[in-house]
Parts: C-alpha cells; structure tokens; sequence
C-alpha cells in the first residue's frame, strides 16, 4: 500500500488550508496513493491566538469538511486529518476523521489532551470518550492517533491488540527544547515495539516541528521530511510487518491484559 504524508503549515484563514489539503489530495492521487494523512488542526491556526481552533470551529457539515468531501468523491483514496468541531459546552472536540469517496468514513475524538510543557488544551477541547476504531485501507487494519497520544503506549498497544497493522498519527507537534528527539524516539517505538508501521504527518510552520516520518515494524524510518511544507510517498509492505512479527512476536509474548479505557468518573470518585 502506497501512503502519502502532506505536511504543511496551518494558515489563519479555513478557505486557504481546504485549498492546500485539496492540492495534496490530487497531487497524492496522481502519485498512487491509497492513504493520505495530513496534520492535526487543520482548520485554522495563529501562534498569536490559542483560542482560534475554538473559535473557527467548523461542524462535519460545514464548508471545510464539505469541501474536501467532494474532491475525495469518485476515487478509493482514504484521506485522515484532524479538524476542530463545536461540542456542547462551547469547547470544541479535536475529531480525526478519515474520509473516501465521498463519505466519512470512520471519526476519532483525541483522548489525551496536550495539558503539558506550559499549554493547556483542555481550555478549548474537550477529551473523547472512547478506543478508536480500525479502518481498513488496502487489505490492512489503520489505527488512529492524534499528537499527545503518542506518549501514552496504552493506546498503541490497544490499537495493536486489536489488530491494527498501521497506526496513524496526525499531529501539531510544538518546537521546544529535545522535542524533535521525543517525537522521534516516541515514533519510533511505538512502531517497534507493537510491531507496526508508524505514519506520523506532523505540521510545519513557525510553531511546530514538521519531522513527518514513516517508521517500519523493526524501527527503521524509512521516509523523513525535515521543516518545510512537502509531499512524502512511502510503501507499506505486509511482508515486512509479518517478517517483523515473526522474528519480534513481542505481541504473542506480551504477559500483560489488553489495555482498557479508565472510567473517569469512577477514577474521580
């Protein structure tokens, strides 16, 4: 399975990024793609202005999401992405959906909020509550991931446990100091270590790192992008997730119970 990695910087404005995410779309079709990923928060961001994502909040039916549905109609590519929606209380979910042919077809609302390193993403979002689901894409189980939740391993190895081949993880990953090291350490072994590809698309920009990366089920990156907006190709080989699976059965030797999501009230009380 061929996979494109669009990374990019968010610009302010909604109308400008569907233009971008459209152009990738087409550009990753032409290429041979079955999956495209792009970042996290790609509705609007401004450096200046952390309560944009709540304030330029789109629903599913709104003109952004719209948009790129009707350019992903007629072909069998999946594209994934993460886009801000209005919740309830005035905050908004981080929604990772996966659209194809005109459809969505299958959400992820981000369970680990960046609630770390000086920012609070729980002032504007509220956590999800529930697993993500697998999707297939090319006769092989995707599992979804945002950003943050590549630092809790529960997640991947749940995803895992339930058969995930690919895990996939749009993110916004904030520059900082020895945070390009933790997003390569942390993508690398969640890949390894569940015996996985990791497709890791990560923003650019004035704010975040960029660093997309594939990484195959043995550890190996084999596909890097440094800081600047590009388009990625790379091929996901079921041959070496089972190589990998055989000579590594770290899942079949694993001593521990599948992971579960913790019932916050119940951790509260």
């Amino acid at each position: 399975m061929k996979v494109a990695l669009g990374q990019f910087a968010v610009a302010r404005v909604w109308e400008e990024n569907a233009d971008t995410c459209v152009r990738l779309m087409e550009q990753a079709r032409a290429g041979g793609a079955q999956l495209l990923v792009l970042p996290e928060g790609i509705l609007a961001r401004d450096i200046t202005d952390p309560d944009l994502v709540r304030k330029s909040a789109q629903p599913l039916d709104g003109p952004f999401v719209t948009r790129l549905l009707e350019v992903s109609r007629g072909n069998d590519m999946t594209t994934m992405m993460c886009v801000h929606n209005p919740a309830p209380d005035g905050r908004v979910w981080n929604n990772l959906i996966a659209i194809r042919d005109g459809q969505i077809i299958a959400q992820y609302l981000k369970l680990h909020l960046y609630d770390a390193f000086m920012m609070k993403e729980s002032v504007n979002v509220i956590p999800g509550p529930a697993v993500p689901p697998l999707v297939d894409v090319g006769g092989l189980k995707i599992g979804l991931m945002t950003c943050y939740d590549v630092r809790f391993p529960e997640l991947a190895r749940r995803l895992a446990h339930d058969g995930a081949d690919v895990l996939v993880l749009p993110a916004a990953w904030v520059k900082g100091p020895l945070k390009e090291m933790h997003w390569d350490v942390l993508c690398t072994a969640r890949a390894l270590e569940n015996t996985c590809y990791m497709v890791a698309v990560g923003e650019c920009g004035e704010r975040n790192i960029g660093g997309s990366l594939v990484v195959d089920p043995l550890g190996v990156a084999v596909v890097r992008a440094a800081e600047a907006p590009t388009l990625l190709f790379a091929d996901i080989d079921p041959a070496r997730i089972a190589h990998a699976r055989k000579v590594l059965p770290s899942l079949q030797n694993r001593r521990f119970a599948r992971p579960e999501l913790r019932d916050d009230a119940a951790h509260e009380a």
